[in-house]
């Protein structure tokens, strides 16, 4: 049975579970999508709060376009389908990627785990803001994106080229990339959110990334990869303009499975320090993973 086919079967048994979520909370699909669009909603500060807690869901959502694609592509050799990337935005195309040649059959299996988990943050998100409501992918690089940011930790020179989908221990590295920020992304959105059947979503997804995010570093710290991680952790908190990252390996040698404050609480950061890590550049509108920026309505 293909990845692609067993993600499809774990879709229609989870929209059962995601009905149910909101259903729970007493705020139907529809009542969600209505709140995102700040429709039968009188109050102004109502309506705002509702309009923000989608705008934050939709910048969650341009973040998943980005970990999907990149397992989808890694696991499937192929992109996420069409129907999970349209909305009121063109869908944008994804620049690189290909199935890496997997030589562990335990780090194949976590790949397809985690790619099947972040197909259905796509799509428990774009069900959460409803028809309408959520951006489209926007376009995706996968490719040049890569060897810019390995340039710029340090970890090649230039005129060589960083291709995270060539070798298990290259994908691994490129996964770090990700899940790192996704969960510092979710831990800042969390304080933002007003709506409870949203705030309950960002907090599942954010520990179903931090699970994610530990089993990368372990596997990495597995395959001896300490110094390449601690390089992309510098970079990460440079362009963070914080001391907001940690490497795999602390500095009296022991393994660091979790990158944490002084109170081991995840760190966190505002929407413009994740931008500045996915952008490359503090202060940038577009770049390096998003070539024309990320969506919005």
């Amino acid at each position: 049975m293909s990845i692609s086919k067993i993600a499809d079967e774990n879709t229609d048994v989870l929209d059962t579970g995601r009905r149910a979520l909101f259903r729970n909370l007493g705020i139907g699909a529809a009542g969600v999508a209505a709140g995102a669009a700040g429709l039968s909603l009188s109050a102004t500060p109502a309506r705002a709060a509702i309009d923000e807690d989608a705008a934050i869901l939709n910048f969650a959502l341009n973040l998943e376009y980005l970990e999907a694609n990149f397992y989808s592509l890694a696991v499937t050799g192929e992109a996420l389908p069409r129907k999970l990337t349209t909305g009121r935005t063109i869908d944008g195309t994804v620049t690189g990627g290909s199935m890496v040649p997997f030589q562990s059959t335990t780090i194949q299996q976590y790949a397809r785990n985690i790619y099947v988990d972040e197909r259905q943050h796509v799509e428990f998100l774009r069900d959460a803001l409803g028809e309408g409501n959520y951006v489209g992918q926007p376009k995706i690089d996968l490719q040049d994106s890569f060897t810019t940011l390995a340039v710029a930790a340090g970890l090649i020179q230039q005129g060589q080229t960083f291709n995270p989908f060539a070798d298990e221990t290259s994908f691994l590295l490129g996964a770090y990339i990700f899940e790192d920020v996704g969960v510092t992304a979710y831990h800042g959105a969390l304080t933002l959110i007003t709506n409870s059947a949203y705030l309950n979503a960002a907090g599942g997804i954010m520990a179903v990334e931090a699970y994610h995010a530990g089993t990368i570093r372990s596997l990495l710290a597995a395959a001896g990869a300490g110094v390449e991680t601690d390089e992309i952790s510098k970079l990460r908190a440079k362009l963070s303009g914080a001391s907001d990252d940690q490497g795999i390996l602390r500095p009296n040698g022991m393994l660091n499975i979790a990158p944490t404050d002084t109170n081991a609480l995840a760190y966190t950061r505002t929407a413009r320090q994740v931008l500045n890590v996915v952008y490359g550049a503090p202060g940038a509108t577009s770049g390096l993973f998003y070539p024309k920026g990320m969506a919005t309505l």
